[in-house]
Parts: C-alpha cells; sequence; structure tokens
C-alpha cells in the first residue's frame, strides 16, 4: 500500500471540517440512466423519518439527522461517528419532471429518482423533402446526380 498525500490531506480537511458545529455534506453520486436521473446520497447509521426531501421550484434539497444514543457516563477511546444535521441541495435545471420524483432508502444509501420530462428527451427528428412530403430515409446514399438536385432546391 502507497502513502498518497492527497488523500491524507484530504483525510485531515475532512477530519477539521467535521468536527465544526453546524450541517455536513453527504457524499453522493449522479448519474444519467436512459429517461431519468438517479442521485445516490451515502447516510450511514440515520433513522429514515429524519430524511426530508424538498422541492422548490428548481431546487432539490435533501436533509438527514444523525442521532447517536448512550452518549451519557461513556469515556470514549475513539469517536468518528459524529451526530449532526446533513444537507445537499441541488438545482435542477430545465427538463426534469419534478412531480415525478421519488425517493428509496436502503441499507444506509439514499437513491432519488429524478425523471425527464418528455419534452427534454431525446429525439429523432424527421426530415422531409422539399420536393414532396415523403420523408427522406437519413440511411439512405444518394447518387452524385440526386445531390446536386438536391442543393439547387436548397439554394432556390
Amino acid at each position: 500500500m502507497s502513502f498518497d498525500p492527497f488523500r491524507e490531506l484530504n483525510r485531515v480537511a475532512g477530519a477539521l471540517l467535521e468536527n465544526r458545529p453546524g450541517l455536513r455534506l453527504m457524499p453522493m453520486d449522479l448519474y444519467r440512466e436512459k429517461d431519468h436521473y438517479i442521485l445516490s446520497a451515502d447516510l450511514p447509521g440515520i433513522d429514515p423519518g429524519s430524511v426530508d426531501i424538498d422541492v422548490d421550484g428548481q431546487l432539490l434539497t435533501i436533509r438527514a439527522e444523525r442521532t447517536l444514543h448512550g452518549t451519557e457516563g461513556v469515556k470514549w477511546l475513539t469517536r468518528e461517528r459524529e451526530s449532526g444535521s446533513f444537507l445537499r441541495q441541488l438545482n435542477l435545471g430545465q427538463g426534469i419532471d419534478t412531480e415525478g420524483i421519488s425517493a428509496r432508502y436502503e441499507n444506509g444509501v439514499l437513491n432519488v429518482m429524478i425523471p425527464v420530462v418528455e419534452r427534454a428527451k431525446p429525439r429523432k427528428i424527421e426530415i422531409v423533402s422539399a420536393d414532396s412530403s415523403t420523408p427522406v430515409e437519413s440511411a439512405a446514399v444518394e447518387s452524385p446526380a440526386s445531390a446536386t438536385e438536391n442543393q439547387k432546391a436548397v439554394e432556390a
């Protein structure tokens, strides 16, 4: 195992920032799969009842609270799991179906499904020839003579 100074610096900076009171960020992944985005946020040890997700306009906010039990009268040897509030906000932008957002919490991971509206999904545009109302096949190969005729039609 090799020593990575950047990883160690990141760990130390994270530990310093985690010890300050206030909100903590939750690590997350966000990716698109077909016609929806999937947000996966790590929330280990958090009661699902304390997780709150809301949408205000195009702003998605995730809040969660971790409370640790049995801390009175205990002499800690090490304590790396802190209680506190977690917050993450994302600007969803245009093309998101905010009414169709759903979430599932399982094994300490919150998965939020964010669907794309129908009008924002990729689609093929049909091309209609200027000579007729029949659609042009995009995979068709033209002869040089018909290509010249089509060029003249475009220039006209």
